[in-house]
């Protein structure tokens, strides 16, 4: 078997550990992204509107809860990781995922493994499920579907500065470079 040519994707996305945090910049690549709702096109700059790429692992996890005297309750969660800022954050639903080819894109390399990713989830899920719940026992965490994928950011020049916006919600923030 051959180690994947840089921008191609192997089974697991992530770049060797020495890979600088920068991440790799790319005149085209064809990755797995979370559907945007904002289009590149759509975006306003008075400039070129360049792309980021962000590596998550997504999960919707069912957690048993065991209760004295009850039947354990089951709760649905669906966590987000962002492999690169190494954050776990709550999620509404599974993302929709498409295959694109995106160019002039700087893929961030993922900090967390795939198993460092699974554990980051599950911590999260135990201290959601403890603040909701009292607990006798450790609750059971399984991930029903696990989603991996790049969420995209386009960042565009503007007149009062740089901005970036987040291709899914269309949220956008300044840009501190």
């Amino acid at each position: 078997m051959t180690e994947p040519e840089p921008g191609e994707l192997g089974a697991d996305p992530l770049p060797p550990a020495d890979h600088p945090l920068v991440g790799d910049r790319h005149e085209a690549v064809d990755l797995p992204v979370i559907e945007p709702g904002i289009s590149r096109d759509s975006v306003e700059s008075d400039g070129r509107v360049g792309a980021v790429a962000y590596p998550f692992r997504v999960y919707e996890a069912e957690i048993e809860v065991d209760r004295p005297l009850l039947a354990p309750r089951t709760d649905r969660r669906v966590i987000s990781v962002d492999r690169s800022r190494r954050l776990a954050v709550r999620a509404d639903t599974l993302p929709e995922v498409e295959e694109r080819h995106v160019k002039d894109v700087l893929v961030l390399p993922g900090e967390l493994s795939p198993d460092q990713a699974d554990e980051k989830a599950r911590e999260a899920a135990f201290q959601w499920t403890l603040r909701g719940s009292i607990l006798a026992d450790a609750p059971e965490i399984e991930f029903a579907n696990v989603v991996e994928a790049y969420k995209l950011f386009w960042l565009a020049d503007r007149p009062g500065g740089d901005v970036i916006v987040d291709s899914v919600r269309g949220e956008e923030r300044p840009f501190e470079g």
